[in-house]
């Protein structure tokens, strides 16, 4: 039986963990019939490590999204190993640790800009060094937001970071849908991710999820989450862009 991303190539950033969305959805792509390489930073070796749980072998390149070099050399390194691509996803964010935790008044600018810059302007950093191995026939790319409408518990500058992010996408899908790529993001409910255990007091915004979401909420499974991005990686959403998909139990929907 043939998959939704049969004949698909898909770069996959942001693999740390076996626990991770970017995991589930390098897996669940393979499973569907694509091939897949990873991108890693600042340790591939645990990228390399972590995929050799993947049901197929995979590269892994190094690549940090802040560096014009790595950005530079990525087409070549990926056209030799897959000819192309047919979609992008963007799974990276970081903050340092006095732009979380409560700490939003007193963050200085500094630490707002590395948030921003690899949490945000990565996306179009990323699309932009990627589209040369976009075929004519268009591509996807699909990135990871945590709902930016609300100011959530602890999350500090890692909310504005991703409404920076959600408007970025918006704008990429108004300017490169005329040559048919598609940009859309999946918002996730919380998991138990190498980006969660970096937030100081996570589990009091996590805790939201036990008393509001409407489906229950499991935050040791990435798999609901992956299974949207593949989605939408897939040609079973030819016209959609610009879009933000909740797979967060239905939390965005209740009021107070």
């Amino acid at each position: 039986m043939s998959g939704i991303l049969d004949g698909k190539r898909i770069l996959v950033t942001g693999v740390l963990m076996e626990s991770s969305i970017a995991f589930h959805v390098a897996k669940l792509a393979q499973e569907q019939g694509a091939e897949v390489i990873l991108t890693a930073f600042p340790r591939p070796t645990l990228t390399e490590r972590i995929a050799k749980k993947l049901p197929k072998p995979v590269k892994v390149i190094e690549l940090d999204v802040t560096n014009d070099e790595h950005l530079g050399r990525l087409e070549q390194v990926v056209r030799d190993e897959l000819g192309g691509l047919d979609g992008v996803v963007h799974s990276i964010g970081f903050a340092p640790q006095d732009a979380l935790g409560g700490n939003f008044l007193n963050t200085p600018f500094e630490s707002v800009s590395t948030a921003m810059h690899v949490s945000a302007f990565s996306l179009k950093a990323l699309t932009m060094a990627c589209k040369p191995l976009f075929p004519a026939e268009g591509a996807a790319v699909v990135g990871l937001t945590f709902d930016a409408q609300y100011a959530w518990p602890q999350y500090d500058w890692m909310g504005p970071a991703k409404a920076a992010l959600e408007a970025t996408s918006r704008y990429l899908a108004r300017d490169l849908g005329k040559e048919n790529i598609r940009c859309n993001l999946v918002s996730a409910g919380p998991l138990g991710s190498m980006a969660a255990k970096s937030i100081p007091g996570f589990s009091d915004l996590a805790d939201v999820w036990n008393h509001r979401s409407p489906l229950a909420w499991d935050m040791n499974d990435a798999e609901p989450a992956g299974r949207g991005v593949v989605a939408l990686l897939s040609d079973w959403f030819p016209k959609t862009t610009g879009e933000i998909v909740h797979v967060d139990g239905g939390v965005h929907i209740m009021g107070a």
